[in-house]
């Protein structure tokens, strides 16, 4: 288990080893047991089966796309939405009836993550793919098929471990009309693979690869967690997210 220093506290992470290479468990804290299990599918995937083939060899990433969070106030996201004029309004903390009202009301595409389109597939313009959250790339991308939408695609991966399965999701992709991203700001400080191997954008861009690299020796070391009651709460994750498998 790894934690990763970063500015609201560390990330905290499983590395994953199979007979094809590493993934990474990390679900977001408070995380039900169903997520936690899609978490540890998505891990498996390149562990295992390994990724589609990519699509491209790279994928455009930009900064961090402003999110609107509805909660119980969409005059609020629209006034938002209209002052920003982003080229796509991602919205969270929503429900499909908020995204409907508040699409009906705004000239941008706007976007919600797959598990509100489940509700209405028509309350948004652009569907949201999160590997992790979905289950793997696979399964992001048949959601992403059964819904014929435009594809966001924004990185939840902790390590460049985690990142790398967005980017895969994102390479494999039949469209691609956003950029994606971004790369965690703490992986430039911290990282459990090489410095050589780490992620980092290089014009605007981030390299599609095969399979994740793999753990460094030595940086994973000095991201490992000891403490006992830590690592504890994440075995007893697992456990309950495996038994759901």
């Amino acid at each position: 288990m790894f934690a990763i220093p970063a500015a609201g506290g560390p990330r905290y992470g499983v590395l994953v080893e199979g007979p094809q290479g590493w993934g990474e468990f990390s679900p977001p804290p408070g995380a039900s047991d169903e997520l936690a299990a899609r978490w540890l599918t998505a891990a498996m995937e390149p562990s295992t089966v390994g990724w589609p083939d990519a699509l491209r060899g790279r994928v455009p990433v930009g900064a961090a796309r402003p999110t609107v969070a509805v909660g119980r106030d969409i005059d609020a996201a629209v006034t938002l939405i209209r002052e920003a004029a982003p080229d796509v309004a991602h919205l969270i903390d929503c429900t499909a009836e908020q995204a409907a009202a508040i699409r009906r009301r705004v000239d941008v595409p706007v976007a919600v993550d797959a598990d509100v389109l489940a509700a209405d597939p028509q309350c948004a313009d652009v569907v949201v793919l999160r590997c992790g959250r979905l289950g793997g790339v696979r399964r992001a991308m048949r959601r992403a098929e059964r819904l014929g939408l435009p594809a966001l695609v924004v990185f939840s991966g902790t390590s460049s471990i985690g990142v790398a399965a967005d980017v895969a999701l994102a390479a494999a992709l039949p469209d691609l009309p956003y950029a994606c991203g971004p790369v965690p700001q703490w992986l430039r400080d911290g990282d459990v693979v090489s410095s050589a191997r780490s992620l980092g954008t290089s014009d605007g861009y981030l390299p599609a690869a095969p399979m994740p690299a793999g753990p460094d020796a030595a940086r994973l070391g000095q991201c490992l967690v000891t403490d006992a009651a830590v690592v504890a709460q994440w075995r007893d994750l697992l456990r309950r997210a495996a038994a759901l498998l």
